[in-house]
């Protein structure tokens, strides 16, 4: 009886053909391994330019915190000093209803006024003071522009005065006060500005 693993021959043999080659070589993974791996250098140059770009947003960051905290700190201050500036203002018509009060009563009427009425008098310009001084601890302070060059940012010009003495341009006459809350101006002081004269 004939051996069937002797007698049997391989497919391949038996055809003619020969076994071929199994399809993964050596140099294969070695090939894939330089096509895959990234080149040192070019690692580097890519982990410079990630630095960089994180640098950067980190830069700007910082810049733009730094303008934020400045804003801010000016936002504060300007409430603080420009808090009261609604109820100034409106509480510059008391000011000017006071002052024309003053106004009204001559030097002559007071000398020969009555110990009463000189007395109220009195008491109407210690009220005229303290309510001036209380402003002023708020920033609210007087404008005087009397003698001054005219400020368009600050004052009112109503009409002018021809004055060849002066420089154009003076304030001559203060028609209403003007007031100014910190740098900024509160009510324009209406005035009256000399023409004719020399420019500055």
């Amino acid at each position: 009886m004939t051996d069937p693993k002797q007698t049997d021959p391989k497919p391949e043999a038996a055809h003619g053909v020969e076994a071929a080659p199994h399809p993964t070589s050596l140099a294969e993974p070695d090939a894939q391994a330089s096509v895959e791996a990234p080149e040192p250098f070019t690692e580097l140059e890519n982990l410079y330019a990630e630095n960089a770009g994180l640098k950067d947003k980190i830069l700007r960051t910082l810049a733009e915190m730094e303008n934020l905290r400045r804003r801010t700190e000016k936002e504060v201050a300007d409430a603080k000093a420009y808090g009261v500036t609604a109820l100034a203002r409106d509480m510059l018509g008391f000011a000017d209803n006071l002052a024309r009060a003053l106004a009204a009563v001559p030097a002559e009427a007071r000398a020969a006024a009555a110990p009463q009425m000189a007395g109220f008098v009195e008491g109407m310009e210690v009220t005229a003071r303290d309510f001036a001084q209380r402003l002023a601890r708020h920033g609210v302070k007087k404008l005087e522009p009397q003698g001054q060059k005219f400020d368009p940012n600050m004052h009112e010009a109503l009409f002018e005065i021809p004055d060849e003495s002066v420089v154009a341009g003076t304030v001559l006459q203060v028609v209403e006060d003007g007031y100014a809350i910190g740098e900024r101006c509160l009510r324009p002081a209406k005035v009256g500005v000399s023409r004719g004269g020399p420019k500055a």
